[in-house]
């Protein structure tokens, strides 16, 4: 095997020798951009794996903005953030004060009232943001008002995340 290294060390110097850093790295440029203009053009299949998956139906999944409980909802799920859709991640409180929203529920066609309680006590979660203003009123109507930092009754005012909890079932107005 000692042939078999000093051959390639005598080659080596030799390319070691014969060519500068300089010329080294401008044929390797030469070469990156060479393949970035054949490359665009081969063939590959440019649709994703979801796109030939079932569709999934948003309204019952309770990590995307589509679900029926967030008609209301504005800022980051829970439910992408470590908790679920009626409960605070561990490391943060329920706030203190909260809003409310009706939701239809296309499952069973009712109407819910839905409790919106942001999360405090930790930096907002980053994940999932949704901005929900079915019903919304203007800020001076603060319970039905939900871009307000809900979290500044706690003794951490940091927003985390929101949940959405069913609170009960919306009555339709009685005919008089």
């Amino acid at each position: 095997m000692k042939w078999f290294d000093n051959y390639f060390e005598q080659k080596t110097r030799l390319a070691a020798q014969s060519t500068s850093r300089r010329s080294a790295l401008t044929r390797i440029g030469r070469f990156l951009v060479g393949t970035a203009l054949i490359l665009p053009v081969l063939p590959f299949d440019r649709v994703s794996r979801e796109a030939h998956a079932a569709p999934k139906d948003k309204r019952n999944d309770d990590t995307a903005c589509e679900y029926w409980r967030y008609c209301a909802l504005d800022g980051w799920l829970c439910t992408c953030c470590g908790g679920t859709i009626s409960s605070c991640p561990p490391g943060t409180e329920v706030s203190k004060v909260t809003w409310v929203g009706t939701c239809h529920n296309p499952n069973d066609g009712r109407d819910y009232l839905i409790s919106y309680n942001d999360c405090c006590g930790a930096t907002s979660c980053g994940r999932c943001l949704c901005n929900g203003n079915e019903g919304e009123r203007p800020g001076y109507r603060m319970g039905v008002h939900n871009d307000v930092n809900w979290c500044m009754a706690n003794s951490n005012n940091s927003y985390h995340c929101t949940v959405a909890a069913v609170v009960g079932t919306a009555e339709s107005p009685r005919a008089r």
